[in-house]
């Protein structure tokens, strides 16, 4: 029966949980007050969440006894409790390793656990060493953080971790705790579980054997062998619902893949009236105490179904039948309520509100219902199929719509078959529909399922449009819609990228060279428009520049030449009298010169006078 039932805030979405151990092994006398501290832990459930923190539930209180936070920024993939129940490991998304002090609620310590995240963790019998795990398997020194040894061989990210042996089979060397055990991986996609043994060289790094399996591991569990004739037992729960039990002594390298010694299926007896048994998934298998009965976990997630079989692993192949309509049958019938209808007798008289003086009828409960049944009267003919046929047959072609378009629900419907049939010529006819009203209606009443199918689809389309561009427009218009109304569930998508990485790329790439097309066109605009403009100059006549018409006056040229005439006479008088004024003035130069040398040109009288 379910005893407790917790839910988290939404915004703390719970992704792993894990008990504290039982503290079976050998331990230090422990004083009363400890006792105490160590029961309460015991009943501790560590919740990782999908936003960093851990939750810490009491299931005895039956509510959050604490909260860890500042430790992971991401996702919390795998929580591990040490020995010491005060101490927790957890690792993220992140990268990181973390280990907590869960009584002060505070980060211990954190380190760097791989490149990539780190998705599985597992703590060594002896509490002194841990396993990471991401891409590869790491093994931890737990007082110095470094890394002891490195495991490879895992081509996808580790889900499982768990050690298969508490001692070390050869038992004539001494043991240091880790060296010589064996440990058990699983990874995601990966069919083969594999076994790994550590040696106290670094030479051997790949697994010692694997464990083949129908199909991916979900839930696997084993018993450890803590002596050297005593073989593992594991339990194997795969995808397809089926439980593979092996078991095998660990004594060193195989080489081929073991397969399982027996196959458990559980399956329905069949209707009565369908014979065919229905198969029934089983979710999860544990050993018992006893190492022989196992506990098995079947039926539906929500209403799971827990029983413990004894089976007998002689057999390659058990199927296990039981009828899951008795076991899952939901009580619908009996539906909890507060609300009581009175018992109304005749003798009751009912007031209502209203009118003064107005009455309504009552209806008295049936005491019992009675069954109507259909009876033909002796004297009535049975209809024939055809009549009961044309009564229910629907003239199609009087309802018509307006234009003879269908309507956007049809084209809603036509869409999905399309992609569901992967018909052509129906995606043909609807994406290549020009009204814009038509596709946000179709868009806006397609099923959610069909978004991430249509958006492939019109990828497609657009790898096509190199060869017909006029397509492009129109799967644009898709596109826009597409993003436009269901963004809030396209952001939901945890593989949002990988499914749109082809559309981006696809239009990041026609985005490029959008730029350089712009400036070809206006390189190529404006040579056009050159050659245009010289075109029409080319094209002008030539104008004839000599004039049509002259006008000549002739009075104004003979007062033109009287005046010249005149002119010419003035400037030759003037030119006569000039000379003369020079030649005056060079004869006074020279009376001056003579005078002051002496020199005077005097008479020949008065030369003798002066003698």
């Amino acid at each position: 029966n379910l005893n407790v039932f917790f839910f988290p805030h939404m915004h703390m979405v719970g992704v792993v949980a894990k008990w504290p151990p039982p503290g079976d092994g050998p331990q230090r006398k422990k004083r009363k007050s400890e006792v105490g501290e160590v029961d309460k832990q015991l009943d501790i459930l560590a919740i990782g969440t999908a936003v960093g923190s851990i939750l810490l539930y009491s299931t005895v209180k039956g509510e959050l006894q604490s909260k860890l936070d500042g430790g992971h920024d991401s996702r919390v993939n795998c929580v591990r409790w040490h020995q010491d129940s005060c101490c927790l490991y957890s690792c993220s998304d992140d990268k990181h390793i973390v280990e907590w002090n869960t009584q002060t609620c505070k980060v211990k310590c954190k380190w760097k656990g791989d490149n990539s995240s780190v998705t599985c963790l597992c703590i060594s019998p002896d509490g002194k060493m841990l396993l990471s795990a991401g891409r590869t398997i790491k093994l931890w020194d737990l007082e110095t953080k470094e890394v002891y040894r490195h495991f490879t061989g895992h081509a996808t990210s580790v889900s499982s971790l768990m050690f298969t042996t508490v001692k070390p089979m050869n038992e004539s060397k001494p043991f240091d705790g880790i060296t010589g055990l064996y440990f058990l991986s699983g990874a995601i996609h990966d069919r083969l579980l594999s076994v790994w043994y550590i040696r106290s060289d670094r030479k051997e790094k790949n697994a010692v054997m694997s464990f083949s399996v129908t199909e991916e591991p979900t839930f696997v569990d084993l018993t450890v062998s803590e002596v050297k004739e005593e073989p593992v037992k594991l339990a194997v729960v795969c995808r397809d619902g089926q439980l593979h039990l092996f078991e095998h002594i660990l004594n060193g390298y195989c080489k081929k893949p073991l397969t399982s010694n027996c196959t458990v299926q559980i399956a329905t007896p069949g209707n009565d009236g369908d014979s065919t048994p229905k198969p029934v998934p089983i979710l999860a298998a544990a050993f018992c105490k006893d190492k022989q009965s196992l506990l098995l976990v079947y039926g539906n997630t929500l209403q799971p179904i827990l029983e413990k079989v004894s089976l007998n692993t002689s057999e390659s192949h058990i199927c296990l039948v039981r009828d899951m309509q008795k076991v899952l049958s939901l009580k619908t019938d009996a539906a909890v309520t507060k609300v009581k209808t009175p018992v109304v007798n005749s003798d009751t008289k009912v007031l209502v509100p209203g009118i003064p003086g107005h009455s309504t009828a009552v209806k008295t409960p049936a005491s019992g219902k009675e069954k109507k049944k259909n009876k033909r009267k002796p004297g009535e003919t049975e209809e024939s199929i055809e009549e009961r046929l044309g009564a229910l047959d629907i003239d199609v072609s009087k309802v018509k719509t307006p234009g003879g378009l269908p309507q956007t629900d049809s084209f809603a419907v036509l869409l999905v078959q399309g992609l569901e049939s992967n018909d052509a010529e129906i995606l043909n006819k609807v994406l290549n529909t020009r009204k814009e009203n038509i596709v946000k209606n179709t868009v806006a009443r397609m099923p959610i399922h069909a978004v991430i199918p249509l958006l492939h689809e019109v990828r497609k389309y657009l790898q096509y449009c190199l060869v017909l561009p006029y397509n492009a427009s129109l799967m644009v218009r898709w596109l826009k819609s597409v993003f436009t109304l269901h963004a809030s569930y396209l952001s939901t998508l945890p593989d949002l990228i990988p499914q749109l990485g082809m559309l981006y790329q696809l239009m990041e790439s026609r985005v490029k060279t959008l730029q350089k097309l712009s400036r070809l066109h206006g390189r190529l605009f404006i040579l056009v428009t050159q050659l245009a403009a010289s075109q029409a100059v080319q094209d002008v006549p030539e104008v004839n520049q000599t004039a049509k018409l002259v006008y000549e006056d002739d009075s104004s040229e003979e007062e033109g030449s009287d005046d010249e005439m005149i002119a010419d006479k003035d400037s030759d008088e003037n030119w006569d009298e000039d000379d003369e004024k020079e030649e005056q003035s060079d004869e006074q130069d020279m009376t001056v010169e003579k005078e002051i040398n002496g020199d005077s040109d005097l008479e020949p009288e008065n030369e003798s006078e002066e003698e």
